[in-house]
This record gives C-alpha cells, structure tokens and sequence, in this order.
C-alpha cells in the first residue's frame, strides 16, 4: 500500500476518533485513561491531561462499579466478547453524569489483552426526564387512589342518607294519608326517589376501577354472546327483534366474565331499545381479530346517532340521544369504561334513520 495512502488511512482514523459526537477512550487493562476525544472531555469536565492522571475508577459511582469491573474480567477471560451497561461518572463539578458505556478488547496477536474501546454516550437528560416522568406518574397514582378513596367514602355516605330519607318517607306514607294528597309531598317523593337513583349509579360508577392483570382469564366469546341472547330472548321476541350470532366459536378475550357479561347485555339491549318502528329490528354480531385484539361488532338498523352533533358527547354520563321515556344515559358511559378498564377500546359507526356498529376492542387471550 503506498506510504500516502496509510498517511491518508491513519488521519482518517484520527478524524473519526476526535471528531464523532459520541465519546470514545481507549482504556489500559487496569482501568487508565490513555486516549479519549473531545466528546469525553465535554461530558466529563476533565481535561485531557486530568483524565490521563486517574483510572475510569476514581470517577465512577460506587453503585456502578463492581458491574463494571466484572464485566470487565469476563472480557479478559474471553467469556464475551463485549458489553453495554448504563453507568454514572461524577463529572469534575460534582454533578452525576449517566452515561450509556459499550466496551470491546483489542488483543494482541498472541490473543493477550492490550487495551480497551469504550464508547460513552451522554443519557443524562434521558434518564433525568425519565425520573420526572416516574415521579409524575407515583404522584398520579397516590392522586388516583386518594380519589379512589374518596369516591368510596361519599357514595357509601350518600347512599346511607338516601336510603334512610326513603325509609322515613315510607313511614310518612303511610301514617299520614292527608299528606299523601298534598302535592308538594308528591315531589318530595319524586325527589327523594332520583336521589336514590343517583346515588346507584355512582355507586356504580366507583366500582369502575383499573383491573388486576391477575383478575383477567381468557374467556370465549361466542359463549358469552350465546348466553347474553339467551337473557334477552323474551325482550327480542316481544320486540319482534332477530339477533344473528356470527361471532368466532373458536374467538378468546382476556376479561372478567362479569364486565364482558355487562359489555354484552349493554350493546344488545341498547339496540333493540333504540330499534326502528320503521322496520322489524335485526341485530348482527361478529368478530373478527385485529392485531392483538378481538374486535366484537354490534350492528343494528334501528334509529341511529347523528355523531356529527352527538359524537363527542356519545358515552358521557346522563347524556341521551332519543326522545325515549326509558333513557336515562349511563349504560354506554358505563360499558365504555368496562372496556377500558380491560384495556380495550370501543369504536362507533353510525347513519341516522339507517342504524350502528358498535366495534369493541378486546385484547385477545
């Protein structure tokens, strides 16, 4: 090779080594600095000189240097053939400096040691946002389970003072029959009896919480949906409603057999209430898998939703959509939060005087 090629080949190198935005050291078998490039200067303080004057250990924190050195050895002894650990160095300033160290060993041509290749990249404003991010989410979780507390404690006090005013009320009933007549008694009646209605379902509502991964089997749906028919059948027969079952026999979702019962009986009985006078009511289900889900389908060809003005507001609580006396718009707020307690999600397609189709995301067991 000619002279001014291995000129051109060395300076290449040289280049390489100085100029990348990463760290790279060479570093003597006992753990001295004996060449690094300028990133390593910036991330760690020292200067040239400085690091040369000191080992890699007298920088390292104590937590992290054992790991080190050990891997080390198990490079030397030929067990790998390199390593990547995370590591902190104490910048000259003080400050913890985490760094993202990969090492190799150059030997020499009778495979004895010689000295080793670290590259050290700087993850120090990584890991920093990565403990923010921790510390946001403990303190989100120590909120969501004082919130939790409180729910508990209010619906459990609420329901105890609705359930002792209808019990007086009771007793008013029926020992004073005068009252009975008066017309103000009759909307406190009505009053004290939506008050309990209320307090139920934020009862309900409290009861929703994030689920145990533990708590979730693998659950076959097309038994479930076999079953939730079955339930419905007298109400599908008095509405002259055809329920078709297509879903997979052979179709598992991850669940608990009670949140995909309600799930189920919500979306059917949602369909026949909301059904057409129009036309005689049929209720299709399917399945079908998407990625890591089971996707259960509910379509109908009942009234419709007009999402364009009701799409935002479609599984909010006490929000209702048709003129029906039945209606009180907590069953698909409810069910919504059923799935997404299970890790699922729910979409919705819907034309107006044409019908719905329901898409509920199960995960897949």
């Amino acid at each position: 090779m000619p002279e001014n090629l291995n000129l051109h080949k060395d300076k290449l190198f040289e280049n390489i080594f100085n100029y990348t935005c990463g760290g790279i050291a060479i570093v003597g078998i006992k753990g001295e600095w004996i060449k690094v490039n300028d990133s390593v200067v910036k991330h760690l303080g020292y200067s040239e000189e400085e690091l040369y004057k000191i080992s890699f250990q007298d920088i390292t924190h104590k937590d992290d240097l054992d790991i080190d050195l050990d891997n080390m050895r198990l490079l030397i002894l030929g067990k790998i053939d390199n390593y990547q650990i995370e590591k902190r160095y104490f910048h000259k300033n003080g400050s913890i400096v985490w760094a993202l160290l990969s090492v190799s060993l150059v030997r020499d041509s009778q495979g004895g040691p010689l000295y080793f290749i670290s590259q050290i990249l700087d993850i120090s404003k990584q890991k920093g946002d990565r403990v923010q991010l921790e510390i946001l989410l403990n303190v989100t979780k120590e909120q969501n389970n004082r919130l939790s507390s409180f729910a508990d404690i209010i619906t459990h006090n609420l329901r105890t003072h609705a359930s002792n005013l209808l019990t007086l009320f009771e007793f008013l009933e029926e020992e004073s029959h005068s009252l009975v007549k008066d017309e103000n008694f009759e909307l406190l009646k009505e009053s004290i009896t939506n008050l309990n209605e209320t307090v139920s379902h934020l009862t309900e509502v409290a009861k929703i919480k994030s689920v145990e991964e533990g708590k979730v089997v693998s659950l076959n749906l097309c038994e479930y949906v076999t079953s939730a028919i079955y339930n419905v059948s007298a109400l599908a027969k008095n509405t002259n409603c055809t329920i078709e079952n297509q879903v997979d026999v052979f179709h598992q979702v991850s669940a608990i057999p009670a949140f995909l019962d309600s799930i189920i009986l919500n979306f059917l009985t949602n369909a026949m209430k909301y059904r057409s006078n129009d036309r005689d009511a049929v209720i299709k289900l399917s399945s079908e898998i998407k990625n890591d889900y089971v996707v259960f389908h509910i379509e109908d060809n009942g009234l419709g939703i007009d999402l364009e003005k009701y799409g935002d507001r479609l599984f909010q609580m006490y929000k209702t959509f048709h003129r029906n006396k039945d209606a009180i718009g907590i069953g698909l707020f409810l069910t919504k939060n059923h799935i997404e307690s299970l890790g699922g999600r729910v979409e919705v397609k819907s034309k107006v005087n044409e019908g719905t189709i329901f898409s509920v995301y199960l995960k897949s067991a």
